[in-house]
């Protein structure tokens, strides 16, 4: 019985220290940031994950199934071209990025929801641009 008792308190002790060794992620309200400072934008919404580089190393990334895409390579990762349109939409959720999971992700989507029309057009365009740059 003691050696049971042992054992099961064993696999527990090591349960226990593997789930606490897991990354969580930590979720924060959305805080909105200015349109015109896509840099900002970017560092707020996508460095969570994607890092602040872009380069898929932020620190949520260790808690995901999924590591991040490496934003830097979009180009490469399409004959050398920045598909623009394509990238709009997954920034507006209209097409689906896996990793990004449901359509309330990207984070950030509930706050684009929220806004006009107009000025998500905005915000899309910005961080667009600003993966174009990271190129």
């Amino acid at each position: 019985m003691v050696r049971r008792v042992l054992v099961v308190a064993t696999v527990f002790c090591l349960w226990a220290a593997s789930a606490q060794a897991q990354p969580q992620i930590k979720k924060e309200p959305i805080k909105p940031v200015n349109a015109s400072d896509a840099g900002a934008m970017f560092q707020s919404y996508c460095s969570p994950c994607h890092g602040k580089s872009g380069r898929g190393d932020g620190p949520a990334a260790a808690a995901m199934k999924k590591t991040p895409a490496d934003l830097t390579k979009i180009s490469a990762r399409n004959g050398g071209t920045f598909p623009d349109v394509k990238i709009k939409r997954y920034i507006e959720g209209l097409d689906e990025v896996s990793a990004h999971g449901s359509r309330d992700m990207p984070v950030w989507g509930e706050l684009f929801r929220a806004l006009s029309r107009d000025t998500a057009q905005i915000r899309v365009q910005a961080l667009s641009d600003y993966l174009k740059s990271l190129q």
